[in-house]
């Protein structure tokens, strides 16, 4: 079994046609036909059912051509790597961003990779941050944002800054002319509040905080972003969320967003590169691309956060 036999039975299993297949490959069809004849006798089983309109794979064709294409996949990443030592970065990279940083990073980012790494194809994929986590450690990831991340042993991070999370009002709410509420009074307010439910560590935080200070955190669950914005937005509903992840709504004054004290909620975040990419030169420059992103936001107030490191980002060993 090799690589073009591989890439000829993916294409027929796409095409549902033999001849047709020939025509996109540019091979003779009795090569072709002979080529899978080949490996079907090589493993043991028939991998299409051959008829008038051309062939079905069978549900054993169905399992190898998912590991056919995982395979033909990792070795066009592996070209990508050894291609990406020779020249600039380049390749395709998969960036986890989490809900609540998403839309405000989205078009900086693509921006800013567009000039710095021009050879890069940026791949943004947005979630929760636990499942963020989980998927840069398995390496489905290259880079991602995360927030409170701990260490783990397949992941290089670094800590870029400590954000505030802050009560978002609906504007001309009586509330909503105050500078700064309570953490206790939060929880008192006259309107419902509503949250991400658990694991989202944004709930983790809440309710963490609440116990060390006795207050309990009642609230209504939503895991949706632009859900939370659409409450607020229609005067019944208070939230819990940091400024960025609705500063759109903020600006246009459909909505205001609270400093919380005594004490204030918070959380910091992490660029974390997946030890396990297969695009090291390419994940890391991403990486610092997204940091430095990140810290012109900070810096120009974009992004109501403190910066913790101005320092290099760790190599991917």
């Amino acid at each position: 079994m090799d690589l073009r036999q591989l890439r000829y039975f993916v294409q027929i299993a796409e095409s549902g046609n033999v001849s047709r297949a020939a025509e996109v490959l540019s091979v003779a069809q009795p090569s072709l036909s002979q080529q899978i004849r080949n490996l079907e006798d090589e493993l043991g089983v028939e991998l299409f059912f051959r008829h008038a309109r051309g062939v079905t794979p069978t549900e054993q064709g169905l399992t190898f051509y998912e590991h056919a294409r995982r395979i033909l996949h990792e070795v066009e990443r592996a070209k990508d790597t050894v291609r990406s030592q020779a020249t600039s970065p380049s390749g395709r990279i998969s960036i986890g961003l989490p809900t609540s940083a998403c839309r405000g990073l989205s078009l900086p980012l693509y921006e800013e990779i567009a000039k710095a790494l021009p050879n890069i194809t940026l791949h943004i994929v947005e979630a929760m941050s636990g499942t963020l986590d989980e998927w840069i450690q398995a390496g489905r990831l290259d880079v991602a944002l995360l927030y409170d991340h701990k260490a783990f042993e397949h992941v290089a991070w670094t800590e870029m800054m400590i954000e505030d999370l802050m009560l978002i009002m609906p504007s001309r709410h009586p509330i909503a002319c105050q500078d700064h509420i309570s953490f206790q009074d939060v929880f008192r307010l006259p309107l419902p509040l509503v949250l991400p439910g658990r694991p989202n560590i944004l709930r983790v935080v809440i309710e963490q905080l609440a116990a060390r200070h006795e207050v309990t955190p009642t609230a209504i669950d939503c895991e949706s972003l632009p859900a939370i914005a659409e409450l607020v937005r229609s005067k019944k509903y208070a939230a819990i969320m940091p400024h960025f992840a609705l500063s759109a709504e903020i600006a246009r004054g459909e909505m205001v967003a609270i400093p919380i004290v005594d004490p204030t909620p918070s959380w910091r975040l992490s660029v974390v590169v997946s030890q396990r990419t297969l695009n090291v030169r390419g994940s890391e420059g991403v990486a610092k691309v997204l940091a430095s992103v990140i810290a012109k936001l900070v810096e120009s107030n974009v992004w109501r956060a403190k910066l913790k490191t101005h320092g290099k980002l760790p190599a991917v060993r």
